[in-house]
């Protein structure tokens, strides 16, 4: 691993400090997903694919934070100088660091913790689903032809990049620079407020669904498809909490790179046109969130599902009437 990162960090030394800081992590992302993708093909098998997926993202991520203080320790490493200390995520919370110790900004802390309570928790979720069920339905098709199922670890890998690059981007800042940011704004707060609303929501439609399932096991009612709780306010409510979290990180690292301070960062001289930058950068995540839930991979594949397997049901018609496909009702 080691070999491999000094290798990944010499290819990316470029001159611009925010390239040489944000473009380690998305290689990364494709190194570890060609990584589990060889063994994967070979046995046929996508066990692994979600949690390698987490993986990725919990990989690329530390990477982005460390990714300075790990430059400095190699360039101290190759001079015989101190190398310099690791940087401390409880003082850089608390501000009990001294000022002249390297600290991450509280923005990128909470944002990286952001992508590792979310990934945590999806990662370890659906590797108990397939341990449980034994296969994924989606790779039917794909598992058995190598070059299709080798593109799907390619979009996994594109995917990771996508949906953390407003984190990568805020991590890629120094940390000193950030410094110089209001100890709080409009953004952070929003930003904040929508995280926690959207992971809370996709966290209680997963249970509220589990909790469905394993009632059905035992028989305690006879539904053939869940109307009820957050089921009944929308038919995904999961890919709308999904969405809803990735807003809020894009949101508070689009307040960060958008600003004065994030445009120097960035290396842009903070025009119209870095600032157009910047946002499309935070944007991207969310937007390619809900492409891929609203158009590719979730609700189609999931309306598809349930209109053959109950189309004809009175029932499933009036649920589906009148519960909104995606935004909640009230």
């Amino acid at each position: 691993m080691v070999p491999l990162l000094n290798s990944i960090l010499r290819l990316t030394d470029f001159r611009n400090p925010f390239l040489r800081n944000l473009v380690p992590p998305i290689a990364l992302a494709y190194t570890i997903q060609a990584a589990v993708a060889i063994p994967s093909i070979l046995a046929g098998s996508e066990r692994f694919y979600d949690l390698s997926g987490s993986i990725t993202y919990l990989s690329c991520t530390a990477l982005s934070l460390y990714l300075p203080t790990l430059r400095a320790r190699a360039a101290a490493s190759l001079t015989g100088a101190v190398k310099p200390a690791w940087p401390s995520l409880w003082a850089s919370i608390t501000g009990t660091a001294a000022a002249s110790s390297s600290i991450f900004n509280w923005r990128q802390v909470f944002l990286s913790a952001a992508v590792t309570i979310w990934a945590c928790r999806l990662g370890s979720f659906l590797f108990q689903r397939i341990n449980a069920e034994g296969k994924d339905s989606r790779f039917d098709s794909i598992r058995n032809s190598a070059p299709k199922f080798s593109g799907a670890f390619i979009a996994q890998a594109t995917w990771v990049s996508l949906c953390l690059l407003p984190v990568l981007s805020v991590n890629a800042v120094p940390a000193t620079a950030l410094a110089a940011l209001p100890a709080i704004g409009l953004t952070d707060i929003l930003g904040i407020l929508l995280y926690v609303g959207g992971l809370s929501f996709e966290v209680t439609a997963d249970r509220q669904k589990s909790k469905w399932m394993q009632e059905k096991k035992e028989k305690k009612h006879e539904e053939e498809f869940l109307t009820r709780g957050l089921w009944g306010k929308s038919r995904h409510p999961n890919y709308f909490g999904e969405s809803t979290l990735w807003t809020g990180i894009a949101t508070l690292a689009g307040g960060v790179l958008m600003s004065n301070i994030g445009q120097a960062g960035m290396g842009l001289s903070g025009a119209l046109g870095g600032r157009v930058l910047a946002l499309a950068m935070a944007g991207a995540s969310p937007a390619f969130v809900s492409f891929l839930l609203l158009k590719v991979s979730g609700v189609p594949l999931s309306e598809e599902k349930y209109d053959k397997r109950y189309g004809d049901r009175k029932d499933y018609q009036e649920w589906k009437k009148n519960t909104p496909m995606f935004i909640p009702k009230l």
